[in-house]
């Protein structure tokens, strides 16, 4: 009877473990593309000259941060990930994280004001008979944390003479799918006004996780696109005539976002995608003809390897075209370690277009890595709960040659009060029917760490090359119920190649998104200068990014010997400048934008990464 009794208990307490472990997905605590943000500007002043109408925003510029010449401060976060309707590609985000990419140091579970979107001063000396009207778009959550119903988005106009700001327009409406426009006629006097402004604030609240710091982070996101100001308009007057590209460019292959060169030449001929696709709409009221163009461009050879038209068609109004442009030509270069292509697209359309939306660009890189994620983390993902002290975490890759597997990158986040800073295994499987088998390697208690690459990733090298070929599995197995926090690209599904262990059985997670961990291949990293034009294929580190005025270059592992250049591409593929690698490169002189920089020695490719710079 008490074997019974007990065995009952166990069984019992093994429902309970399953019942409270559980794979968890929660928002950023910090976002690394902003830590190095611009001060803010001073919103009380906004900028020496006044705007004239209209004033005209859509947010599909390349920069992270609002464009300066109409707003006057940087909370925002302008991106292409935090949704999927967007009204044009670019949105701004707003949530819990202030212009460095920090949490507010007021975030608490108590509804508080946090981002700022502010115009600069525009000129609205006008009549209420003029029929001036701002519309906007807004959307609750999209792919990031839905707000609670204590959260809100609001809008304040300024009266200059008053210097007041005044509610306008405010709501905390989450029952909505996607966006919804917004239109409000302004002809109150008081801001009929030169130096007129208006400016979004949100206002968020943490999540409660006091028991689990680690999984506190960004939160109750609302996203803002297509921003118009002008007279004469009706209270149906919510877009321009316009025809814009909806969504970004993504990754050309088939299965991956990237892969180590040489893996990539060997199946080039079936992972290399047959079309090239974009999605575009119509928002005028009128048919409209326009001209789809395509681009693909060596950027390390600073050649044009690709470039077609798809012709002009006819696009009826208000429709939202998806389009495969048929794509007969294969990724090619004489590197042998690694290559970076810029995919381009353009729109041709009327003159009266607003244009920076008619513009898709994306950047194929092939390195010594494999990635199924695209790089941008929107959310942190972890096991936590009761009995997952052990449990395991696992991606699943395929190598197409014998190669040598001898790092594992990782996206660890940032976490609340460092309350993921904790220990970990580091395991490498090989394939059993398709899930994790027999144990490659291991290393045992590795501590999480935060990199300082643009995008966060952490180079864990194993002590010894492992060979792979085939399946193999990469991941962790932890050593405490801590939730780690490791990135999570929401964007790209893992069709399956993601999975987690507890007590003794492997699940397919249930989570939609990809992992960020990346195996890294290839020959041992560099023991000394002298070995890295052979064998360097990391990204360049420098800081600050964004920069305004110079970058430091970590040259511990790059020689500063007269024969390594820094080359600066702008993102049409133009080389703006090429120098000599120095500790410290003055940019000052670089307009505001997005550069990819490509260092080189004698000819052989050393690294990249990419540069925001800023005024």
């Amino acid at each position: 009877m008490y074997k019974q009794t007990l065995l009952y208990i166990i069984f019992i307490l093994c429902i309970v473990n399953n019942g409270l472990t559980q794979e968890v997905i929660t928002g950023l605590p910090s976002n690394p593309l902003l830590k190095n943000g611009p001060p803010v500007s001073d919103s009380k002043s906004g900028s020496k000259s006044i705007l004239e109408l209209p004033f005209f925003d859509d947010f599909s510029g390349q920069n992270i941060f609002p464009d300066n010449e109409k707003w006057t401060d940087n909370y925002v976060f302008i991106n292409d990930t935090y949704t999927e309707k967007q009204i044009t590609k670019g949105v701004a985000t707003f949530d819990a994280l202030d212009n460095y990419g920090q949490l507010y140091e007021d975030a608490s579970y108590i509804s508080n004001i946090a981002d700022h979107l502010s115009s600069q001063p525009i000129n609205l000396d006008y009549t209420p008979d003029d029929s001036l009207r701002l519309s906007f778009f807004f959307e609750p959550g999209g792919t990031g944390d839905m707000p609670e119903e204590r959260d809100s988005l609001t809008l304040q106009f300024y009266a200059p003479e008053e210097d007041k700001w005044y509610p306008v327009w405010k709501t905390n409406n989450i029952d909505i799918e996607g966006f919804r426009a917004v239109n409000i006629r302004i002809d109150d006097s008081r801001f009929l006004k030169n130096g007129f402004r208006f400016r979004f604030v949100n206002y968020i609240s943490l999540s409660d996780y006091q028991n689990y710091p680690s999984m506190i982070g960004n939160c109750d996101q609302w996203n803002i696109d297509y921003v118009i100001l002008d007279k004469n308009r009706t209270d149906k007057d919510t877009l321009l005539p316009d025809v814009a590209f909806i969504s970004p460019l993504r990754s050309l292959l088939s299965t991956h976002e990237s892969l180590p060169w040489k893996q990539f030449e060997h199946i080039s001929l079936q992972e290399m995608g047959a079309f090239i696709p974009v999605q575009y709409k119509n928002y005028d009221n009128i048919v409209r003809n326009v001209t789809r163009n395509f681009q693909i461009w060596d950027v390390y050879e600073n050649t044009q390897v690709k470039l077609f038209s798809a012709g002009a068609v006819n696009i009826d109004p208000l429709v939202d075209e998806k389009y495969n442009a048929d794509l007969i030509y294969t990724y090619s270069s004489d590197n042998k370690d690694s290559a970076l292509f810029r995919v381009k697209s353009w729109l041709v359309t009327d003159e009266f277009d607003p244009k920076p939306n008619d513009t898709l660009v994306y950047y194929q890189v092939f390195n010594d890595y494999f990635a199924f994620d695209d790089g941008s983390s929107e959310a942190g993902y972890g096991i936590n709960g009761l009995g997952s002290n052990n449990a395991m975490v696992a991606c699943r890759f395929r190598s197409y040659i014998q190669d040598s597997l001898r790092a594992v990158r990782i996206c660890f986040n940032d976490s609340y009060m460092n309350a993921n800073l904790r220990s970990f295994d580091l395991m490498v499987w090989n394939d059993n029917g398709g899930l994790p088998g027999e144990i490659l390697t291991s290393v045992e208690e590795l501590m999480v760490q935060q990199g300082n690459s643009i995008n966060g990733y952490y180079t864990f090298v194993l002590p010894k090359p492992v060979m792979v070929e085939g399946l193999f599995y990469v991941g962790w197995k932890q050593r405490s119920e801590a939730f780690l926090n490791a990135g999570f690209d929401i964007n790209t599904p893992h069709q399956g190649r993601q999975m987690y262990w507890i007590n003794g059985i492997w699940h397919e997670s249930g989570q939609n998104g990809s992992l960020m961990i990346r195996p890294v291949t290839g020959p041992p990293l560099a023991t000394s200068v002298n070995d890295i034009p052979f064998l360097r294929t990391e990204p360049l580190s420098f800081r600050p990014n964004p920069a305004r005025d110079y970058i430091i270059f970590n040259t511990e592992r790059l020689p500063v010997d007269g024969l390594t250049y820094v080359s600066f591409f702008d993102l049409s593929g133009k080389e703006i400048m090429k120098v000599p690698l120095s500790e410290t490169i003055d940019i000052s002189y670089l307009n505001t934008g997005v550069y990819i920089i490509v260092a080189s020695r004698q000819g052989r490719y050393l690294g990249y990464n990419r540069l925001i710079k800023i005024k």
